[in-house]
């Protein structure tokens, strides 16, 4: 007991020490960079040895607790630019907890208290930054992701007692189940699908032209099964080497068809040359201290300095400008600026992200969008208006310019989950810089469309979606075009996994990417995922380079994703089965 109560202290006081640090920091304008995660170990330890002094004399418990823990160490550890660059670890990861629900008199709130450990060591190792865009916004981020990770593990736990001939089925399912409907709601948070393991190696899953993220998602699951059943025989002492064959061929034959596809690709199309800009104004403070006449000038002059008569795409980041209204775009002086570049070289295009604005004119019986803001203009009368995260296209003779808005948005800072429901927590939504009214969005993909080529417009968050991205294909983009700004999370492994994620789309379409950051990395990547070129973090710079624009579909553009899809009808049939037999 005393031991604990030693533990406790000693967490506790470390962790306020590092609080302390951070506020600090935070009072002087300065970022925290990784000390969250060290504030979230702190906190997790501190957590634990209050668990321990409650229930440390039970040895299922301690041993309860080493496997979860064990569970969420394992699926952190290889994650892309997290501790240790091997993925493998996910093939493994769940194993632990499957030993886990197989111990004798296990009652389903221990089921949740163990899998939420797991999933909270997962969430805070791999995505603690998101804290530094807004610290208590960060926690609940960490806290709520982790709750609702464990709904899949308790279905399956349900499920296996009430069926077990098909506890192999409700694992792999529910949980791509849960994968799938964390794509498509408002708390949209499938930063962790586990096919996103392998981002940083592009050459180990270039099938994902096939299956998409999800395949892979797949791969680790049934690879988790499978060691789990040789788990099981070694324990009963029954195992022998043709046990091993399942697994060595479920883990090696994909890698070996990977290295087949990666290394016979060919880049089709034709190249286009593309120069990506790269501002570097820190978001949190720089932006917004300088005017935006200072840094238009030092854009333009990074401009002028990189693009040429061979330059056919010039490519700025998200919201490097703004607000613009929305149907006097032109008038805007930034923008002037830009298409003054289109006199000395009229063959370019222009992409750029800015924040913009609309007007609303309200009519009799209209019923006007939750997205649309009231306010008093200056003679008092009452104006409506919506705000968007946008792209607009510049190129020479254009008689309007296009416009897109973003459209899969940031779960606090751009839209707010359930906000009917949630009402009560919209000071927490304000305090990670959104409105309870959120931004203006559009029902489908557009694409900006030039005589070089016609390009797919993805801002930021959009890009970590696979089935969304293909959206755009189907309009007929040639390229990935993503426009982001990575910087909200200062230099920690968050910008460098979003980086990643641009690789999988490129295999999951066949797609180049150019990818523009106003603060992270900007970078070329080739259509089997490969960065060909990058920027370094922290830097201003502008990067020119060659991508292969072509018009090919692959299996997961055409069809997308087909593997959630049978998870889900799967998952509904087994909860279906479970309820008729409790009725009986």
């Amino acid at each position: 007991m005393r031991k604990y109560l030693g533990l406790f202290g000693l967490f506790t006081l470390a962790g306020s020490l590092i609080a302390y640090n951070m506020f600090q920091r935070f009072s002087q304008q300065e970022l925290w960079g990784m000390r969250p995660l060290f504030l979230f170990i702190f906190i997790w330890g501190a957590l634990s040895s209050l668990g321990a002094i409650r229930w440390g004399k039970n040895e299922g418990f301690q041993l309860r607790f080493i496997l979860s823990s064990s569970a969420g160490l394992l699926l952190s550890i290889g994650f892309p630019d997290t501790l240790i660059p091997f993925p493998f670890f996910a093939m493994v990861g769940y194993v632990p907890l499957l030993i886990l629900m197989e111990m004798p008199s296990l009652k389903r709130r221990q089921v949740f208290g163990h899998a939420f450990n797991t999933f909270l060591i997962w969430n805070f190792i791999t995505t603690f930054w998101v804290a530094n865009t807004a610290f208590l916004a960060g926690v609940f981020a960490v806290v709520v992701n982790s709750f609702l990770m464990t709904i899949p593990i308790l279905t399956y736990f349900e499920l296996k007692n009430k069926i077990p001939r098909l506890a192999a089925v409700s694992f792999i399912a529910t949980w791509l189940t849960f994968e799938m409907v964390h794509y498509h709601w408002d708390l949209a948070w499938p930063w962790l699908t586990l096919g996103n393991e392998f981002a940083a190696f592009p050459s180990l899953v270039q099938w994902y032209e096939y299956t998409g993220v999800f395949g892979g998602s797949l791969w680790i699951l049934v690879a988790n099964w499978l060691l789990w059943k040789i788990w099981q025989k070694t324990k009963a002492s029954s195992i022998t080497s043709r046990h091993f064959l399942p697994i060595l061929a479920w883990v090696f034959l994909p890698i070996g068809l990977s290295f087949f596809l990666y290394y016979t690709y060919e880049e089709e199309g034709e190249s286009r040359q593309m120069v990506l800009i790269q501002p570097n104004y820190e978001p949190h403070y720089e932006k917004f201290a300088l005017s935006e006449l200072q840094q238009t000038q030092e854009i333009m002059d990074w401009c002028r300095g990189a693009i040429g008569d061979k330059t056919d795409f010039l490519v700025l980041p998200e919201t490097v400008f703004g607000l613009i209204e929305r149907e006097s775009i032109r008038n805007y002086p930034a923008v002037q600026q830009l298409e003054g570049l289109l006199i000395d070289f009229p063959q370019l295009n222009i992409v750029t992200g800015v924040s913009a604005y609309e007007f609303f004119e309200p009519e009799n019986g209209w019923d006007m969008p939750s997205t649309v803001r009231r306010q008093m203009n200056r003679n008092g009368e009452e104006v409506y208006y919506e705000i968007l995260n946008a792209a607009i296209h510049l190129k020479k003779g254009q008689v309007e310019v296009p416009l897109y808005r973003k459209s899969k948005l940031v779960p606090g800072p751009e839209i707010f989950p359930f906000k009917e429901i949630l009402f009560f927590m919209e000071p927490l939504v304000t305090s990670l810089g959104g409105t309870i009214a959120g931004l203006g969005t559009q029902k489908e993909r557009s694409i900006f469309e030039g005589e070089k080529g016609k390009i797919a417009p993805i801002i930021c968050y959009e890009s970590v979606f696979g089935s969304y991205v293909t959206d755009y294909l189907k309009k007929g983009a040639e390229a990935l075009v993503i426009m982001t700004n990575d910087g909200w999370w200062d230099k920690t492994p968050g910008h460098l996994q979003h980086l990643r994620y641009a690789s999988l789309r490129a295999i999951e379409t066949r797609k180049g990417v150019a990818r523009a950051a106003n603060t992270g990395v900007s970078a070329f990547i080739n259509q089997r995922g490969d960065l060909i070129a990058q920027s370094k973090y922290g830097e201003a710079t502008a990067l020119k380079g060659n991508l292969m624009f072509n018009n090919k579909t692959t299996f997961y553009t055409q069809w997308g994703d087909v593997i959630p899809r049978i998870a889900l009808l799967i998952t509904g049939l087994l909860i279906l089965n479970l309820f008729s037999k409790k009725r009986v």
